[in-house]
């Protein structure tokens, strides 16, 4: 077959991680700046309703992983999630899907070293953000080269630390908002009291959903790392529904309570003059001593945490990819520790040179970057979803041992919703740019696929 002959021999990665080590590397990759520091500027734009959006995208992606899970589960031998559109509909939606996510990845672990770099800045000013960015990417790089099995540990109490924050928080907001104040009253009303629930509208709760997807991707990681685990198959099926809801609940109810607690124009006010975390604010406001101190570590360990799971999941991808020949073949080695390091250290080094770039084109170049991986989980999402609609009835009943719920009316609804998304950013004047930068960065991915294609022999 001529797929067949695209493929390379691949080594077997070390099966060195344990559940414990994939469920947090899982919320290493979601838990990270995107709910601590930008979940700021969503409930900027939206008001009290980023609950809904919160809860929107939280289905679809619930949906999604799910999917996955069946298609993990079902055929164990694919590899990276995003391979399973190859799979289904061809070399095309595989190359697309699995570049798009890499790159994905990377920017990802650019942002987040730029973000670690931000916390940091107050305490060594004469230091320029950027090298400081620079050198929170070379330590985490260096984590994940030393071998996957410390890279689990590292992630296990960078993650743990980030979720006994999060329940801490819940306790003392939750508290708060139910009369533990100074008032003795119920701060519930802060949902409806300026300007009603969503007095923005409805249209930016639901074009919101993109912005979000981007804080909640990383609950597929689980179906990657998963080939590294000792139990493969019941790692998949506890993670895919179990994990992801724990991780709902900790954005949802979080997010609910900062605007319980904080009037939602007080943040949006804050939004426009200073990037500042809005459970900060929340813990300004219950009166904790600190909390300002405290937030920026626990924002930084999380900032790391995701870094750190980005560096991971971008070169498994790159090493996938190489594997399928749609990446240079000289990419298929691992070393003696079982790591495939020359994957990691080419988006290392993609990484380190964004990271370098907001240095000199802070408002330009790097900016166009953040905002083309916007959209991009929207349409590396839509054809995983489009692949599992196709596999599914192909799939002998034996194989399926995780069923998707409500098949196949789910999938439908899910691509439904993706395009009512991607509907709503064109519409809205502060998204359709990073929907137009998305696009550009699909389409360049796809003339990539032809181009480098027609090189190849048949």
């Amino acid at each position: 077959m001529a797929e067949a002959a695209l493929a390379v021999e691949t080594p077997k990665l070390t099966r060195s991680l344990r559940a414990r080590h994939i469920a947090m590397i899982s919320i290493g990759g979601i838990i990270g700046a995107g709910l601590f520091v930008n979940s700021i500027n969503a409930i900027a734009a939206i008001g009290p309703a980023v609950i809904v959006s919160y809860v929107l995208t939280g289905l679809i992606v619930l949906f999604v992983m799910r999917m996955l899970g069946e298609m993990a589960m079902a055929y164990p031998e694919t590899g990276a999630f995003t391979e399973f559109p190859r799979l289904a509909i061809g070399n095309l939606a595989g190359f697309t899907s699995g570049w798009l996510y890499w790159y994905f990845w990377v920017i990802v672990v650019a942002f987040e070293a730029i973000a670690g770099a931000s916390i940091i800045k107050p305490w060594l000013p004469d230091i320029p953000t950027w090298v400081t960015g620079l050198v929170l990417t070379v330590l985490l790089t260096a984590s994940n080269l030393l071998s996957t099995r410390n890279f689990g540990e590292f992630e296990f109490w960078f993650s743990s630390i980030k979720v006994a924050a999060i329940i801490a928080f819940i306790v003392i907001a939750l508290s708060y908002a139910l009369g533990v104040n100074p008032t003795g009253g119920m701060t519930f009303s802060n949902w409806t009291n300026d300007g009603g629930f969503a007095p923005m509208g409805w249209l930016p709760v639901v074009a919101g959903v993109t912005s979000l997807i981007f804080t909640l991707v990383g609950a597929e990681i689980a179906t990657i790392a998963a080939a590294e685990a000792h139990e493969g198959e019941k790692t998949i099926a506890n993670l895919t529904t179990v994990l992801i809801f724990r991780i709902l609940l900790f954005y949802v109810v979080s997010i609910a309570l900062i605007v319980a607690v904080v009037p939602w124009r007080e943040i949006a006010e804050q939004a426009a003059v200073q990037r500042m975390s809005p459970f900060t604010m929340a813990l300004d406001k219950v009166g904790i001593p600190g909390a300002g101190l405290a937030m920026d570590v626990i924002v930084l360990v999380a900032v790391l945490s995701c870094l750190n799971s980005g560096i991971y999941v971008a070169s498994r991808i790159m090493f996938t990819l190489a594997g399928r020949g749609d990446a240079p073949r000289w990419i298929v080695q691992v070393d003696k520790r079982g790591v495939p390091s020359r994957a990691i250290l080419i988006g290392a080094a993609i990484a380190l040179a964004a990271v370098a770039l907001e240095a000199f084109f802070p408002k330009d170049l790097f900016g166009f970057l953040i905002s083309a991986s916007g959209a991009l989980m929207i349409f590396v999402y839509m054809p995983v979803v489009m692949a599992h609609l196709i596999l599914r009835p192909k799939t002998p009943p034996e194989q399926l041992k995780l069923k998707t719920w409500f098949y196949p009316w789910s999938g439908y609804i899910v691509l439904a919703a993706m395009l009512a998304v991607l509907v709503a950013m064109s519409l809205q004047p502060g998204s359709r740019y990073e929907l137009i930068a998305s696009t550009t960065c699909l389409v360049v991915v796809v003339i990539a696929y032809f181009v480098l294609r027609k090189r190849r022999p048949a």
